[in-house]
């Protein structure tokens, strides 16, 4: 099922249960725009009140995932001329990166990021933000801030010293490298990389079996993780007990242990 036009910056399909977006601005390595992330937005808004979606993919049209922000979007563009204000990137930021990210952060479904080809700058911290990262073996990550006077944003400084810690952390943002999806594989960045042409039926095929699954537990697992980072070792173990409470009251906590009982596939359909 597709939910909008090919000439759409953003395509919207479905398949089961899953939802697949798709940055479509091929011919600017699917950079930003402010009307893109408002479409994005909107999009996982969408998602996350439609009961038919327990699992959300978010991939790439043409050789990019994403080059991060367009440079020449108004909102941003510096003005040249002599006398020209500066443009304030923080409002941005407030405005678009911020509750994109944290949409992405609290969606009620799984979120699979299918990376298949440069992710940079915000494209590449929008990415790791998600909660599954797939790269295809062309793909790569580059923190290029560094390159033109920025830090790390759209999450890269709260994301990076946690998935690889500080001293990596800071190598990827100061000195902006490529890293390749490989090399992002070893270093615990990203989940898994993949032969390019097994991306999108890799990603699929975890998205569907993230959607089998008990949808609210596997969200509330990452919510405990993204908890626990802030708490100490008995905090962490106090929300783990009030988040048990919760989920064994849930249906599907009655379902897997019946069908596990009688030997069978369970039906899980909390969300």
């Amino acid at each position: 099922m597709t939910l909008e036009n090919a000439e759409s910056p953003l395509l919207i399909t479905q398949d089961d249960a899953v939802r697949t977006l798709t940055l479509n601005r091929p011919a600017a390595l699917n950079a930003f725009t402010t009307q893109l992330l408002s479409m994005l937005r909107t999009a996982l808004d969408e998602a996350a009140r439609d009961d038919s979606v327990r699992a959300v993919v978010i991939t790439g049209a043409g050789r990019a995932f994403s080059a991060g922000q367009d440079l020449s979007d108004a909102m941003i563009k510096p003005e040249f001329e002599p006398g020209g204000k500066p443009k304030d990137i923080g409002t941005l930021l407030d405005h678009y990166y911020i509750p994109l990210a944290l949409r992405v952060r609290s969606m009620p479904v799984p979120v699979v990021c299918a990376v298949n080809g440069v992710a940079a700058g915000a494209g590449a911290n929008f990415a790791l933000g998600c909660d599954l990262v797939i790269a295809a073996q062309s793909a790569n990550f580059i923190q290029a801030f560094a390159k033109i006077g920025l830090i790390p944003d759209c999450g890269g400084t709260w994301l990076l010293p946690r998935l690889v810690g500080r001293a990596r952390a800071l190598q990827l943002a100061l000195m902006g490298e490529k890293l390749s999806a490989t090399e992002a594989v070893q270093m615990g960045l990203i989940a898994r990389c993949v032969p390019d042409a097994d991306l999108a039926a890799t990603a699929q095929a975890v998205a569907l079996k993230l959607a089998a699954l008990p949808t609210r537990a596997l969200v509330e697992t990452r919510r405990a993780f993204d908890e626990a980072m802030s708490l100490d070792y008995e905090d962490a173990m106090k929300l783990e007990a009030v988040m048990q409470s919760h989920l064994g009251f849930a249906a599907d906590y009655q379902e897997g242990v019946q069908a596990f009982m009688e030997k069978r596939a369970p039906q899980f359909t909390d969300r």
